[in-house]
């Protein structure tokens, strides 16, 4: 019988969660489209996504520990959370993981696990070309 290992096992545990929030977090930095509702400083942000994909990949409860329910939707809603805004994440995301060297199947799954999420905290239509 196979042994089921956890999105975390499979990539390595914490140092490959950290080499992914580096990177995430440097092309959120870099993204006009995502700039405008994080913080100047994003290392407490990073910090907090940290916890929290940690937790998500199957690692240790981190997140639950230190900060409580993840309640993603409800921590999101002060943030104007467009679709653009989800794509552009998510995107970051993508060359976060390519970059951590994340490979199949790992990568399919957590690309396929966060779009449920990134989905759910999109709080605000985009503008109509008439709000432009």
């Amino acid at each position: 019988m196979a042994k089921v290992t956890t999105i975390y096992e499979q990539i390595g545990g914490q140092p490959t969660v950290d080499k992914i929030i580096h990177s995430l977090y440097k092309h959120i930095g870099t993204n006009e489209k995502l700039l405008p509702i994080f913080p100047e400083d994003l290392e407490e942000s990073a910090r907090k996504q940290r916890l929290f994909l940690t937790q998500f990949f199957g690692g240790p409860n981190l997140y639950m520990q230190e900060i409580g329910r993840p309640m993603l939707p409800y921590r999101h809603k002060p943030f104007e959370i467009t679709p653009s805004r989800r794509d552009a994440w998510l995107e970051c995301m993508y060359q976060a993981l390519k970059e951590a060297e994340i490979e199949d199947p790992a990568f399919s799954q957590i690309m396929g696990r966060l779009v449920i999420p990134a989905k759910n905290i999109v709080n605000t239509p985009e503008p109509s070309e008439d709000d432009i």
